[in-house]
């Protein structure tokens, strides 16, 4: 198993990945139900949440695109504004106000002082199971610990909670609204 930074070429491969890995997560497939229209919006949004990781170097890819990280350094965020915006115009209406509920409750419990993010990771549901993900959290986690810095990231799989835990990572909290699933804010202390 490689792990490597992926490059701007590489963009595409990696949101691909990460298109086929969301498509089977709880909060992704609740917030986008119909398929014509996940498989339409998701690359913009993966694109509005972690995609200036590219352009910093902290894209991780592993071998033939069978699973991607996008890591934020500190200091780098999320485009928040285009991420609202992409929900707002793509959700159904009946959970608008709860997506705003878990917006905000994401903002809570998003660390203030400088931290590593991890808005999304990925594995091929055809490759999962096979330590692509835990490969890729001990490559970026590398970059993490020469800083000497805390990382977060919200896991909205609760399958995902013991590969986030096994790699330092605890549980602080809980995200839900209305008939949403519950999204686990999670934290792991500078080493």
């Amino acid at each position: 198993m490689t792990v490597k930074t992926a490059l701007a070429q590489d963009e595409n491969g990696a949101i691909g990945v990460l298109t086929l890995a969301f498509s089977v997560d709880p909060m992704a497939r609740w917030s986008l139900p119909d398929p014509a229209k996940y498989l339409a919006t998701f690359s913009s949004i993966t694109k509005a949440f972690g995609g200036s990781a590219f352009g910093k170097g902290t894209a991780y890819l592993a071998n033939g695109f069978t699973g991607a990280a996008l890591w934020l350094p500190p200091g780098a965020k999320s485009d928040e504004e285009s991420l609202k915006r992409l929900f707002d115009e793509n959700t159904n209406d009946d959970i608008k106000e709860d997506m705003q509920r878990i917006f905000e409750q994401m903002e809570k419990y998003h660390p203030t002082e400088p931290h590593w993010y991890l808005p999304m990771i990925g594995v091929d549901p055809a490759h999962q199971g096979g330590g692509i993900g835990s490969a890729l959290m001990t490559e970026a986690l590398k970059a993490v610990d020469r800083d000497g810095s805390i990382a977060y990231l919200e896991s909205s799989n609760p399958r995902n909670i013991s590969l986030y835990q096994r790699h330092g990572f605890e549980v602080i909290g809980e995200i839900q609204s209305g008939s949403s699933p519950v999204l686990r804010p999670m934290l792991r202390k500078a080493r």
